[in-house]
């Protein structure tokens, strides 16, 4: 259970950093709602997640998800540079996230 909590916290966090760029400096107000609301909900879920999982990974798959997912969410909702090199650099954080769950009992 625990690593699912921390999966979607992680999916949260794409949520809240992909919203960020449409609050405008928070002067948007359902952007700013939605965006405060999913990283609420997304550090309290990977709070959950700590209970069990070591911080260590449990940090760094949170912040992985959050990083390849918003890059991915980047090239999908704002036209940004899909060059072979940050693909690869995306997977490259993808293979972590599966080598630190591999490697955590």
């Amino acid at each position: 259970m625990a690593w699912l909590a921390l999966i979607v916290a992680g999916l949260l966090e794409i949520v809240w950093a992909t919203a960020l760029k449409y609050t405008e400096g928070f002067t948007r107000p359902w952007p700013s709602l939605l965006t405060a609301a999913a990283m609420a909900l997304s550090v309290w879920l990977l709070a959950i997640a700590l209970k069990t999982i070591p911080i260590g990974t449990g940090y760094a798959v949170w912040t992985g998800i959050g990083a390849a997912g918003t890059a991915v969410a980047g090239m999908w909702l704002f036209g940004e540079s899909r060059e072979i090199v940050r693909i690869l650099s995306i997977l490259w954080i993808v293979a972590g996230i599966v080598g630190l769950k591999v490697s955590t009992s």
